[in-house]
């Protein structure tokens, strides 16, 4: 069962701090792995949390007794290296769901060199031999969910919405605007960001605003700060693309997903260390590592846009479109 609550003031923990990298890669003891996650935001924010918790549910149908699951979420930054100091006491295997995890986990792993830990939204970062980051290459499959954009909008105008303005979340608005505009040259594109993946307000308030400029198709990279895209595409009669997860058919709100393999990357780290195939190292997934890890789905869609999403798909692929990294 999974430890869905950790206190983290309290009593202190015991950090171990070795002279040397210990290997991680030791036969490990018999018994079920300990597998530490730290989902910092909602396990319900219809987005990136809540994609990665829905991984590591199906890992633990996957592996019943096999793995024993402590699970940390909804924390605030401040709190972050506590949180993962927590997790690494405890267990074997330390997932960060996030890329806002990775500073921490690298500070943290050098404290714990006997554990794995695996940054679910890594990039190329500081070469730990018991730290793994995954990159998910959100900017490649945005460029597909703003192609889709461009062919499901009715008005020529389209919008995206990004929480904090980092390299990988900006990345991955500029090429929302590159396919939407591969597409449709003419289409007219608007961009902002929130500060705050969590800030309804703030997004509901940067949505209306692309609305009142013709928007009428929106994406994100949001978590909590979705409801507030959600609030003002429902309020207007515009529609929005999905990220991380194919749920289509459980809201007319959504007309696309683009899946950004968050929950796969849990279950990848999981599945790794249960065969005992682990490895430190940056790895990318994306599309070449199938629909599971990165794909782009118009709900309902035609032949027609079907065939130009796998054709982009592909192109992007051989680089023949070339996209920006993250």
């Amino acid at each position: 069962m999974l430890s869905r609550r950790l206190v983290l003031a309290g009593a202190a923990v015991a950090v171990a701090f070795g002279f040397g990298f210990a290997n991680p890669h030791a036969v490990r003891a018999a018994g079920p792995l300990k597998v530490g996650i730290l989902i910092p935001g909602s396990k319900s924010d219809k987005g990136w949390m809540e994609s990665g918790y829905d991984g590591l549910v199906a890992a633990e149908k996957k592996y019943g007794d096999k793995i024993k699951v402590q699970m940390i979420e909804n924390i605030n930054y401040a709190d972050m290296d506590q949180a993962l100091t927590n997790l690494a006491s405890a267990n074997e295997l330390v997932i960060g769901v996030g890329g806002q995890t990775q500073a921490s986990v690298y500070k943290i792993a050098k404290r714990f060199p006997k554990v794995k830990f695996s940054i679910v939204g890594g990039n190329e970062g500081e070469s730990l031999p018991n730290v793994a980051g995954y990159d998910v290459k959100q900017a490649e499959i945005a460029f597909a969910a703003g192609a889709a954009a461009a062919m499901l909008s009715k008005n020529g105008a389209v919008s995206y919405v990004g929480g904090l303005e980092i390299p990988s979340i900006v990345n991955a608005g500029k090429e929302f605007g590159n396919g939407a505009k591969y597409v449709n040259a003419n289409i007219k594109y608007f961009e902002n960001y929130t500060g705050d993946f969590d800030d309804v307000a703030k997004s509901k308030e940067a949505t209306l605003a692309a609305i009142a400029q013709g928007a009428d198709v929106h994406y994100h990279i949001l978590n909590l700060g979705l409801r507030g895209m959600e609030q003002a595409a429902k309020d207007k009669g515009t529609h929005i693309i999905g990220s991380y997860t194919d749920r289509c058919g459980s809201d007319p709100l959504y007309v696309a997903y683009s899946i950004t393999g968050v929950g796969f990357q849990v279950q990848y780290a999981i599945d790794q260390a249960v065969s005992g195939e682990w490895k430190p190292g940056y790895k990318e997934f994306g599309l070449k590592m199938g629909p599971q890890a990165s794909d782009m789905v118009i709900c309902g869609g035609t032949p027609e846009q079907k065939a130009k999403l796998e054709e982009i798909k592909k192109d992007i692929l051989s680089g023949k479109i070339k996209v920006l990294k993250g």
